[in-house]
């Protein structure tokens, strides 16, 4: 077989095998769901990432929003990330065990699930290795054409996820660094650099234009996640990410150290992690800066192996990644999975079944937020057909987080249930300015202990629906209460507390986007 259609039969291996791995019993990610509901408010940014990956939401939604579409995108563009790395190792001088090996990290690795998520992470990848290919083609052909590749790269990729600027400083220290005047001294690429920037202006405009909330998005984050991120944990993520393939990028960074023309990827590599360990990144923060790694590193091994290094290379992949496999995705249902973490405790050894609370749980959190949201979704419109058509007509869907929101609205229309509404993330700016306006709060809560806060006296009557019986799902023990009347002092409450959250993205202060509690909790409600 020729190297170039054996790059593209891997490449649609790539795209199609995490639909054969997910078992089909798991719904959308709570994320997903958010994705989701932004490309229902298109803008040039949200609370939470730039708007680049609402357009992919948005097409999904016009192909009906079916799990099929939300998993198409992340896995197109793993193939598309793996094609890039495939022609680099083409262009390197690689045949097909290269082609192979460069592949492996694809389907052996934590891309897996990163390539199987729609998250911003996938398009992170896809990005920065746009931008470092176009600068590494340039480097062999000194085409122009390759620098503006990477400015496109850069813009594009600040688009997708901010996250873009720690690689783009990597590459830049890297050339600095080398002092490769053969791209510095280019006109074309600070014009590429202009482009790139241009790109990215619409979302730096609107951003501004909101008061930079990304700035309180990431103060949160940083308050509630990332300072449990230590270096040690970083660096030993790194390994344990593409630990079936450890062999191949090590020997693409330790290539690409020795060689003048390639240097400044093994700089941007090292000062990429270095900032992201300064900033408290999390660990697959840096994956992008892998892909070009794994082709230098595949085409040396390819020249420098024998028959025997080759097939046991091909063996200890292939061993460890169908090992990882079940850490990775979910391949079986939640139950049967739960136990086979039990038996097999590799999971629990690599911290996988460590949540956000820093506790270990039956099964990795990004599985538990794949389930019983329909299951809500049921839940609250029982209650809401326990309303007759004048209750209906004054009810107020809220719920208290950005997953709960999106799951109801995502399932909703099934269940003829109305928009729901939510003071968390994004779903915060989309609240309409008469939100007071209602006799019906039917309230969707994780707050297991929300019936014991003193804004429920202030409803004439007040009932618990249901809850969420679910002990793998995330949402467990979450409530649906069905409140009726409320006093006028809780509707100017309530409405104060809205434009309070709405002025703190863009003041002082830092917004609550991780989970919060939209209503208040203490006795400031009387």
């Amino acid at each position: 077989m020729k190297p170039n259609h054996l790059l593209y039969l891997l490449a649609g291996i790539k795209l199609i095998l995490p639909f054969f791995l997910q078992d089909p019993v798991w719904g959308p990610h709570r994320d997903e769901f958010l994705y989701l509901a932004e490309a229902r408010h298109m803008a040039w940014g949200y609370m939470e990432a730039p708007p680049l990956l609402s357009v992919f939401a948005w097409l999904t939604n016009g192909l009906g929003g079916a799990m099929w579409a939300i998993k198409l995108w992340p896995s197109l563009t793993g193939a598309g990330t793996f094609l890039l790395v495939g022609r680099m190792t083409l262009h390197l001088g690689g045949r097909w065990f290269a082609l192979v090996l460069a592949w492996l990290p694809f389907v052996t690795g934590a891309w897996l699930r990163m390539h199987f998520l729609f998250q911003p992470n996938f398009l992170d990848i896809f990005f920065w290795t746009v931008m470092a290919y176009g600068l590494t083609r340039f480097a062999q052909a000194g085409k122009p054409l390759h620098l503006y590749l990477a400015g496109i790269g850069l813009g594009l990729g600040l688009l997708a996820k901010y996250t873009m600027a720690f690689y783009a400083t990597g590459l830049l220290a890297g050339l600095l660094l080398t002092w490769d005047k053969k791209i510095l001294a280019n006109r074309h690429f600070y014009f590429a650099l202009l482009l790139g920037l241009v790109l990215f202006l619409p979302n730096f405009l609107w951003e501004a234009r909101h008061g930079f909330p990304i700035v309180y998005h990431m103060k949160t984050l940083q308050d509630n996640q990332l300072q449990y991120v230590s270096a040690g944990s970083f660096l030993s993520d790194q390994l344990l990410y593409n630990v079936a393939t450890l062999f191949v990028w090590v020997t693409g960074l330790v290539w690409t150290a020795r060689t003048r023309q390639y240097r400044f990827l093994a700089w941007a590599f090292v000062v990429t992690l270095a900032l992201l360990v300064v900033g408290h990144g999390k660990s697959y923060y840096s994956q992008g800066a892998y892909p070009l790694l794994f082709a230098f590193g595949a085409v040396r091994l390819e020249a420098w192996a024998n028959k025997w290094w080759r097939i046991g290379m091909l063996a200890f992949s292939l061993f460890i990644g169908i090992r990882l496999v079940p850490l990775l995705l979910p391949f079986k249902a939640p139950a049967t999975l739960a136990e086979y973490y039990v038996h097999h405790p590799l999971a629990r050894k690599v911290g996988l079944l460590r949540w956000e609370d820093q506790r270990d749980h039956p099964l990795p959190q990004d599985f538990a937020d794949m389930l019983s949201w329909e299951e809500m979704t049921q839940k609250v419109a029982k209650a809401y057909a326990c309303l007759d058509s004048t209750e209906k007509a004054h009810t107020l869907l809220f719920c208290d987080n950005y997953g709960e929101a999106g799951a109801v609205n995502y399932y909703g229309p099934k269940y003829h249930l109305p928009p729901a509404y939510s003071a968390n993330a994004s779903f915060l700016y989309w609240m309409p300015r008469d939100i007071d306006r209602f006799d019906v709060l039917l309230l969707v809560t994780d707050d297991r202990k929300e019936m014991q806060h003193p804004f429920i006296r202030e409803f004439q009557s007040v009932r618990l629906v249901d809850s969420i019986a679910n002990p793998y799902a995330l949402e467990n023990g979450s409530l649906i209460l069905l409140l009726k009347g409320p006093s006028d002092a809780f509707r100017k409450a309530f409405k104060e507390k809205i434009d309070r959250e709405r002025l703190r993205t863009t003041a002082q202060g830092t917004v609550q986007t991780l989970k919060p509690n939209a209503l208040e909790k203490g006795g400031t409600m009387h």
